[in-house]
């Protein structure tokens, strides 16, 4: 189908700046509107069709996308990190944004992104609300232990803190007067936030079960190191595996490939891109930590593979032991164990992928 208008948006929480060109005569419009999706969908249905519109992805989300393709417009949402730039432009304006979005999309010089459904996002918003817990109960667990180190107060190193031992051993600290009111006040504030935690990860197990993710959740799950809300998460900030043509496409995706700087005859290799997803890059990360032992299966993977495909399996355990001989070789070289990580992390990424999109 050929387009007729292109048309560059500027998309803010109160306002939208649009920059149309007509295909046929080259006419440039632009048009002020407001933030509302149902305002900005009627001016696209107003132009002349088909329209094939754009917009950067930012803290608007993805609604009006979703309004728009209802609509019948074809409205992609853009990578900002990839949108090209003039390394010498020092003036930005939200009409500016607009034209240049719109050039570069006639040029199709821009990257779209996969827009999720309201369901999986809202699934997302709930994996996300339990990592800021996670990390604000670290935090509050923290400046507890802190405040319990400056009076004295140590739990002993051979034991695992943050236990029902731990917590009872807390509450018999005695404290008085104004010390009192802290330590129970900060106590307060761990427990809250562990109960917070426990309730979201109660309604993750019942999100992952869900006909549209279990799928291939439970084939994730098949792996050492990766269990229901790691797998889970990998799925809802990666979404359709198959659009990656190569296993190592998914590590390029999630940042894990180590930046590049070539010119002429010399070339050098520096940190890793970091681009993507931060949330699913820490998921893999912290799932290649438990690889680099001795492969084997123990009695809490051994469940989860119960019922999984003997294919799905064999993946599992060859994954075990290429990330095992990573280990090794990087050990052999000294290289640093952070650095070994990553390489570890990037290798499952090519098998999780090789599991996602397996067919029975």
């Amino acid at each position: 189908m050929v387009t007729m208008t292109s048309v560059g948006l500027d998309v803010h929480a109160r306002s939208t700046r649009a920059t149309s060109i007509d295909m046929v005569t080259g006419e440039v419009s632009r048009a002020r509107l407001g933030g509302e999706a149902v305002e900005v969908v009627a001016f696209l249905a107003g132009l002349p069709g088909p329209v094939r519109a754009c917009y950067e992805a930012g803290p608007t989300g993805f609604g009006l996308a979703r309004a728009a393709r209802a609509a019948g417009i074809e409205l992609e949402v853009i990578a900002p990190s990839k949108t090209p730039r003039k390394p010498g432009e020092r003036i930005k304006t939200d009409r500016r944004d607009a034209d240049h979005l719109v050039r570069q999309l006639i040029a199709g010089a821009l990257t779209p992104i996969r827009v999720p459904s309201a369901d999986e996002e809202a699934a997302r918003d709930v994996l996300r609300d339990r990592e800021q817990v996670r990390a604000d109960l670290m935090r509050a667990r923290h400046r507890l232990s802190k405040f319990l180190l400056r009076n004295g107060r140590v739990w002993p190193a051979e034991k695992t803190a943050w236990t029902l031992q731990h917590r009872a051993w807390l509450a018999r600290q005695p404290f008085t007067g104004d010390l009192q009111l802290v330590v129970t006040d900060l106590i307060a504030v761990v427990d809250g936030l562990s109960d917070r935690r426990t309730r979201l990860d109660h309604a993750l197990e019942q999100i992952a079960r869900r006909e549209a993710y279990w799928p291939v959740v439970s084939r994730l799950r098949a792996f050492r190191g990766v269990d229901t809300i790691t797998a889970l998460g990998l799925q809802l900030e990666i979404g359709d595996w198959t659009r990656f043509r190569r296993p190592k496409d998914v590590g390029a995706y999630l940042g894990l490939v180590p930046g590049l700087d070539q010119s002429g005859e010399s070339s050098s290799s520096g940190a890793i891109t970091k681009t993507g997803s931060r949330y699913a890059r820490r998921l893999l990360v912290e799932a290649a930590w438990h690889n680099h032992q001795f492969p084997r299966v123990g009695r809490p993977l051994h469940r989860r593979q119960d019922g999984i495909a003997e294919p799905i399996r064999q993946i599992s355990w060859a994954c075990q032991r290429r990330l095992h001989h990573i280990s090794q070789r990087f050990a052999e070289r000294g290289v640093n164990g952070n650095k070994a990580n990553i390489a570890r992390a990037r290798e499952l990424a090519c098998f999780l992928w090789a599991a996602a999109v397996w067919e029975p």
